[in-house]
């Protein structure tokens, strides 16, 4: 029964999941500084209020209000969130993978293209074998390199 949940605990997506959840909170206090000491100011001098909560304020007939600076506020707090978390979070991050997964590819072809050249050499060696003449070692190609087809060496 505890094993279970222990595995359930320790897997990559659980431990995923909780570190995003305090990078979060803690992102979140600094968005909320900014808002509070960059945004707002701004928008005092522009609106003549303290902060979108009391900015654009309509007063309907009935009593109440629409507070549409309230919700220019929350569009904007969301606009910024999602901009540092692509600019500083999703972009690295993405730059990263495709470097790594370059380099991987690389390496795979690499070895891809030696295991293909060693067992033609194998196959060569099995079809001489089955043929009956087995090449001698170190024996000189049929031609030179960048000869006409069907020219041999002599």
């Amino acid at each position: 029964m505890f094993k279970g949940f222990k595995e359930f605990l320790l897997r990559g997506n659980v431990v995923d999941l909780a570190v995003a959840v305090v990078i979060g909170a803690a992102f979140n206090a600094v968005v909320q500084k900014v808002v509070d000491a960059l945004i707002n100011p701004i928008i005092g001098m522009v609106f003549k209020a303290d902060s979108l909560d009391g900015a654009l304020l309509v007063e309907l007939p009935g009593g109440g209000s629409i507070a549409f600076g309230a919700l220019l506020g929350a569009i904007l707090n969301f606009l910024i969130v999602a901009a540092v978390v692509y600019f500083v979070f999703v972009m690295p991050m993405n730059k990263l993978r495709d470097i790594t997964a370059k380099d991987a590819e690389e390496e795979v072809a690499a070895e891809t293209e030696q295991e293909l050249l060693v067992e033609i050499r194998d196959l060569l060696r099995a079809q001489a074998l089955a043929s009956g003449a087995a090449p001698a070692a170190g024996a000189a190609p049929a031609s030179e390199p960048g000869a006409a087809p069907g020219a041999h060496r002599e």
